[in-house]
């Protein structure tokens, strides 16, 4: 769970996004519910983002004791995919499935934007200043600026390629095409350097917190405040691995709920404490467009009088940052080939997609299409599009997980359950509230490339996958 996110997409999460003119499609929509106003862009919610972060975990208690309460009615392991296959059927298997896609496809774009942004910072550590137009997507809704503040490129669309991001998915694919097996060690190892760069950044940070900046600590308002929550939710992105372990638990009744909020707890924690002093030491609004707020951070500061024991730091940081990138961007693309290799393998998408190496023995043809649907839109666009596509095709899925554990009480309320989501329907409910709450933060123009992509998987699904499925009746079946 403590992935990249939070030296990423926390600066647009500060900040939000500012754009020429004003656009219904980039104003979120509950603002334009409640004030009918298109916005310039969207607002962030500043030093409030501490607590934004706040109520997404209270929406993740809720989501990961109905993800529990599902995954413990089937005995094996899998994904939300595996888990609605079983228990609600092909069609909704089919939609968290398609969704799944989305989540790891687009959260991975992300992930890489960010990892192109963090070594472009250690490039410039390292003294090495190659051309922005190759190390920058070719979109920037709020344009570009050097380190000094001077713009490089106006807000839209300029000739380049972010080839950093690109490259990094494609070194990836090969490794994962040649087989790696993940190893508990290692991910250990990952995690500590993760929690490192975070604790020495809020440790040597704080000493440079100018008290002023944190005023107004409501820039925006709730508005902005639910906006941060929605974008910065990216990054508890994979919380909901901790409820599917529930048939390994003694007592998961106990169980269960102890690691999900525990998890929470000591994350949310960690979070916030990222949140407190990156305000404190940059006013929010300056984070704008920023794919790498926490390394170039620490680099104006270590450029001021004073701040040059932050020169190390920020190494130290960048590093961590890194390797946690590369495992992050690693273990999704590893998740994304799986799902298109499990709905090939129930015939929900072409028999390619679940054809294995002959040498390998990996699912090359997923793997390899994988990397290519992440890697080239990570060289043309921004972090922000890549994040919100990424965060509420997640909501989406856990709306229907939330809902599918209300439905299976009634149509199935004998099926053994070795955990129960306790307070009956009400934890079901608030999560299903709650996530789209969270989903009404996100811009209108995220709602409707949301519903093309689910429109697109439909058409899928009705015109090929359902007359070629296993379950597919004799006569329907072409």
């Amino acid at each position: 769970m403590i992935g990249s996110g939070i030296f990423t997409v926390i600066g647009t999460a500060i900040s939000g996004e500012k754009f020429d003119t004003s656009s219904i499609l980039n104003t979120p929509v509950l603002d334009y519910l409640i004030h009918h106003t298109a916005l310039v862009g969207r607002p962030g919610a500043g030093p409030a983002l501490a607590l934004s972060l706040v109520l997404v975990a209270i929406v993740c208690a809720f989501t990961g004791l109905c993800y529990a309460e599902l995954a413990s009615m089937i005995p094996i392991a899998g994904s939300a995919y595996t888990y609605t296959y079983a228990t609600l059927g092909e069609l909704i298997a089919w939609i968290i499935g398609w969704d799944l896609i989305l989540e790891y496809a687009f959260s991975n774009m992300a992930v890489c934007v960010g990892f192109a942004a963090h070594i472009v910072d250690l490039m410039d550590w390292l003294g090495i200043h190659p051309s922005a137009r190759w190390i920058s997507p070719a979109y920037l809704p709020s344009g570009l600026q050097d380190f000094h503040g001077n713009m490089l490129y106006a807000p839209g669309w300029h000739f380049g390629f972010n080839w950093p991001a690109f490259l990094i998915v494609m070194l990836l694919t090969i490794v994962l095409v040649r087989g790696i097996r993940e190893s508990a060690e290692t991910n250990n190892v990952m995690v500590l350097l993760k929690i490192a760069a975070i604790l020495i950044f809020v440790a040597f940070g704080a000493h440079f917190i100018h008290p002023s900046n944190w005023h107004p600590f409501y820039p925006n308002g709730w508005s902005g405040l639910l906006t941060g929550g929605s974008i910065i939710f990216f990054t508890y992105i994979g919380f909901d691995s901790v409820s599917t372990a529930a048939e390994e638990c003694k007592n998961p009744q106990r169980d269960v709920p102890i690691g999900i909020l525990a998890t929470l707890v000591i994350c949310t924690t960690l979070y916030i404490g990222v949140a407190v002093v990156l305000t404190g030491l940059i006013k929010w609004d300056q984070l704008v467009g920023d794919a790498a707020p926490v390394v170039n951070t620490l680099r104006k500061l270590s450029l001021a009088p004073g701040g040059e024991s932050l020169h190390w730091v920020r190494l130290v940081i960048l590093i961590g940052a890194l390797l946690g990138m590369i495992s992050s961007i690693l273990v999704f693309q590893i998740g994304q080939a799986r799902v298109w290799f499990a709905m090939s393998r129930d015939r929900l998408l072409p028999s390619i997609f679940s054809k294995v190496h002959p040498r390998y023995r990996t699912p090359a043809v997923s793997t390899w299409v994988a990397g290519f649907v992440v890697g080239l839109p990570a060289g043309l666009l921004d972090i922000g599009t890549f994040s919100d596509l990424s965060n509420i095709g997640t909501l989406f899925a856990f709306v229907l997980v939330s809902a599918g554990v209300l439905i299976l009480r009634y149509k199935d309320p004998h099926r053994h359950r070795s955990f129960r989501c306790p307070g009956g329907p009400v934890f079901p409910v608030l999560s299903i509230f709650f996530c789209v709450l969270l989903m009404a933060g996100l811009p209108i123009m995220t709602w409707l490339r949301f519903f093309v992509w689910l429109a697109i998987g439909l058409c899928i699904y009705f015109f090929y996958s359902c007359r070629r499925s296993e379950f597919c009746p004799p006569h329907r079946a072409r």
